[in-house]
């Protein structure tokens, strides 16, 4: 009789919410689900590194970053390393069930991360219109003796290296403020980033590498848009937490990239 009572009770909690999962490590699944992403994500980033830091040994790599880009790139990180401390107290907001709050730690984490792209983009801009860049890119007229173009075509694989890096990162910034604008916003968000989608369309230059890098915002939208209309859900603590720790290892990232690719190739 006992056991048959233990059978029913188990077969009417069966499929709620974290009732008879067995935790890994004392951690629910979507969080040991996110670091383990991450960790293979880490291996993305370290191959790209690991690119960049052997091309600097054994080639004459060259050092162009003057004052201009080292403040760029200050601020830059000084927007991400905001954006930790405000992932940090949405996170507790949201521990606390304080879901105003929640929400706009979440929208100013946000936006010092559009903040860095914004900044980020107009530092790709101002090199390539120095004359660093990739096949492919756009070649402003007038700079094929500039620095940068020199570089170009006698050290290819700076820009290559450096290119490929910080798109990366980038791309992964955008898809943590697309992520975030998901949780803390949900359906509301979607015309959000369809507005930002199409002023980017009309608004960037043709002749702009990021131009066509926008498009990444219309994958974000489609992505968003199947995840919030097929699974809807309030998300809770534990979906902040969870992109919180993709947030901290995007700003994570950075810290390894801004001395070794910023600040050992400042102009001596």
């Amino acid at each position: 009789m006992a056991d048959a009572t233990l059978q029913h009770n188990a077969a009417a909690g069966h499929g709620l919410a974290g009732e008879f999962e067995a935790p890994l490590f004392g951690a629910y699944s979507k969080k040991v689900g996110m670091w383990l992403f991450l960790a293979s994500d880490s291996l993305t980033f370290g191959a790209l590194l690991f690119a960049f830091s052997y091309n600097r040994i054994y080639t004459a790599w060259p050092t162009p970053f003057g004052k201009e880009s080292i403040i760029n790139a200050t601020v830059m990180t000084a927007c991400l390393l905001s954006s930790s401390l405000t992932m940090v107290m949405g996170v507790f907001a949201a521990r606390r069930h304080d879901r105003a709050w929640t929400r706009n730690w979440l929208l100013a984490t946000m936006a010092f991360g559009t903040a860095f792209i914004v900044l980020h983009a107009m530092e790709w801009t101002h090199l390539i219109h120095e004359g660093l860049s990739l096949p492919g890119f756009p070649k402003p007229a007038g700079q094929l003796d500039s620095e940068y173009a020199k570089i170009s075509t006698g050290v290819p694989q700076f820009a290559a290296t450096f290119f490929g890096l910080t798109a990366m990162h980038m791309l992964h910034v955008t898809i943590g403020v697309i992520y975030l604008g998901v949780v803390a916003l949900r359906k509301w968000f979607l015309p959000i980033l369809a507005a930002l989608w199409l002023a980017g369309v009309f608004l960037i230059p043709a002749d702009n590498v990021f131009h066509y890098g926008v498009h990444a915002l219309l994958i974000g939208l489609i992505v968003a848009s199947i995840i919030l209309f097929l699974k809807p859900k309030d998300y809770d603590a534990q979906d902040v937490e969870v992109s919180g720790l993709y947030w901290h290892f995007v700003d994570l990232v950075w810290m390894f990239i801004f001395p070794l690719v910023y600040l050992m190739s400042t102009k001596v």
